[in-house]
C-alpha cells in the first residue's frame, strides 16, 4: 500500500500483513483508548476505513474478486478511464536496500566494474576518496569502480544482512550523509513485483485480486520513481513494501506471471496507481487528500464490497483528559464540540472546527486524524457522552 511520505497513517510500519495491522488497530480502539475509572470514556469517535483513501482499496478488490470480477475490471473500477496495457519494452527499477556508513557485501554476482567474478563468492564495496572500490571478502581491492559499482541485473543477488533478491546490485556514494554508500537492487519490473505482492495483500486471497495487486504494484513503481541518488524506489511504504525472494509465495508469483508486463495506462502513459487497505465504502478524490492538483483517474468511486474488511467501521473512545491532551496543539481550552466544516466525496474530513472553552480553531482533516491516532480521516461522528 503505497502511502505517500506526507501521509503516514499506516506508513513506515513494519511489513506485517494488513490483517494483522488491522487487528491491532481494532484492539487498540476497543481497549487502549477506553480507560476505566472516574475519567470514563466520554467521547466516542466513529468512522471507517484504513489508509489514505486514494485509488484501489485492497479489501474492496478482494470483495470484487469474491463476486467474480476480473483483475482488469477491478483496475478499471478504481482507476476510472484507464486501460490495462502491455509494456512495449522491458523495464527495470532501482530499489534502495540500505544506506551504509561502512562497507557493503553481496554474493551471486558474475561481473562488475570490468571484472569477472564468481557467483558463489562474497564480494564487497567500500568508499575511498569519493570512489566506489570493489573488493574481495577479505578486504583486498579488486577494482576502482569510480562513481558507481553495477552488476548485471538478470539473475539474483544476496545482500549481506538483507537476504536474496532478484536482479543485480548497484552501489553509489550518498549525497547526504556524505561518506556513506547507497546499496541498491536493480531489478526487472516483473521480477520486482514478485517481491511486492505478498507484502501488500494476503497471498491466499482470490487470484483475480492478486492479479489486480500485481498490475497496480507494477504501474505504481513505474509511475512513481524519484531521483533518489541512484535509486527510484524505497523498499517500504514510502513507495511500496518490497521484501525480495524470501517474501514471495507460489500464488503471488503466479499472479505476477499471469499479468506479466501489464500496467494501468491513462492516455498512453502509465498511471500512478495508489492503493490502500480499506475505503469504508467509498474512495476519495486525490486533491482532497494531498491537496494537490486533481488527477482524472484518481476520483472518488463507490466501493460496495469493501464491507468485508474488519476496518470498514470502527469506534475509538477517549476520556475528556485524553482527547484534550491529543488535541492540545490545536485546541483552546477544553473540548466542547467538534464540527466538520468540509468533507470530500467519500466523505472524508477535509476541514473541521474545534470548539473549546477558550475559543474556536480550525483543523485540517489529516491533522485531526493523526492527533487522535485514527486509522483514517473518514470520521463520521463525534459524540460526547
Amino acid at each position: 500500500m503505497p502511502e505517500r511520505a506526507t501521509d503516514t497513517g499506516p506508513a513506515n510500519l513494519t511489513p506485517l500483513r494488513r490483517w494483522l495491522i488491522a487487528a491491532a488497530v481494532v484492539l487498540a480502539a476497543t481497549f487502549a483508548l477506553a480507560p476505566a475509572g472516574a475519567g470514563g470514556a466520554t467521547w466516542a469517535v466513529k468512522g471507517g476505513g484504513f489508509g489514505h483513501g486514494v485509488g484501489m482499496s485492497q479489501w474492496g478488490a478482494y470483495g470484487m474478486s469474491k463476486k467474480g470480477f476480473s483483475a482488469t475490471r477491478i483496475i478499471r473500477h478504481y482507476y476510472r478511464g484507464t486501460r490495462v496495457s502491455k509494456l512495449k519494452k522491458a523495464r527495470s527499477v532501482r530499489v534502495l536496500i540500505d544506506v551504509s556508513p561502512s562497507a557493503v557485501r553481496f554474493s551471486g554476482i558474475g561481473r562488475a566494474c570490468g571484472r569477472k567474478l564468481s557467483a558463489s563468492r562474497t564480494y564487497g564495496a567500500r568508499l575511498k576518496r569519493g570512489s566506489v572500490i570493489l573488493m574481495r571478502n577479505d578486504g583486498k581491492t579488486l577494482a576502482n569502480c569510480g562513481s558507481r559499482l553495477q552488476s548485471e541485473s538478470g539473475g539474483r543477488v544476496s545482500f549481506h544482512g538483507f537476504g536474496a533478491y532478484r536482479g543485480g546490485v548497484k552501489v553509489v556514494p550518498t549525497r547526504e550523509p556524505r561518506g556513506s554508500l547507497n546499496l541498491i537492487n536493480v531489478v526487472p519490473i516483473n521480477a520486482y513485483v514478485k517481491g511486492v505482492i505478498a507484502n501488500e495483500v494476503i497471498s491466499s486471497w482470490p487470484i483475480e485480486s492478486l492479479k489486480a495487486q500485481a498490475i497496480a504494484a507494477r504501474s505504481f513503481a513505474l509511475a512513481s520513481g524519484i531521483d533518489g541518488n541512484g535509486f527510484d524506489l524505497y523498499p517500504d511504504t514510502r513507495s511500496q513494501v518490497y521484501g525480495g525472494i524470501p517474501s514471495e509465495t507460489a500464488r503471488t508469483n503466479r499472479a505476477a506471471k499471469m499479468t506479466s508486463s501489464r500496467v494501468a495506462t491513462y492516455r498512453n502513459r502509465v498511471a500512478q496507481t495508489f492503493f490502500f487497505d480499506t475505503s469504508g465504502g467509498r474512495t476519495e478524490n486525490v486533491e482532497n487528500v494531498w491537496f494537490g492538483e486533481p488527477v482524472p483517474y484518481l476520483k472518488s468511486v463507490k466501493d460496495p464490497y469493501d464491507s468485508i474488511s474488519p476496518m470498514h467501521r470502527w469506534t475509538y473512545r477517549f476520556s475528556s483528559s485524553k482527547i484534550n491532551s491529543r488535541l492540545s496543539s490545536y485546541l483552546k481550552g477544553g473540548l466542547k464540540r467538534v464540527k466538520v466544516t468540509r468533507r470530500g466525496q467519500s466523505p472524508r474530513v477535509i476541514w473541521a472546527r474545534l470548539y473549546g472553552t477558550r475559543g474556536n480553531t480550525a483543523i485540517r482533516g489529516d491533522s485531526l486524524q493523526f492527533a487522535l491516532g485514527l486509522p483514517d480521516r473518514l470520521i463520521l461522528s463525534f459524540r460526547r457522552k
